[in-house]
């Protein structure tokens, strides 16, 4: 299972109103896998999120893996 919360920070600047952070609490439960290996991937999706590139707003994560 993966369980994602997201909290947006909205500004009023010059443009208008504006998407300007995200931040994301992910918790996965998944068995059989290294914690190692589900932080990269984590970090990988992160990374290479296109939404991120869309809004162009800073995006902070903080995943954990649940047993």
């Amino acid at each position: 299972t993966i369980r994602t919360a997201a909290t947006l920070t909205m500004e009023n600047i010059a443009s208008g109103w504006t998407v300007t952070q995200i931040h994301l609490e992910v918790r996965v439960k998944l068995p059989n896998v290294e914690a190692s290996k589900f932080e990269a991937a984590a970090n990988a999706a992160k990374a290479g999120c296109p939404i991120s590139r869309l809004l162009n707003a800073k995006i902070t994560m903080d995943a954990k893996l649940e047993s």
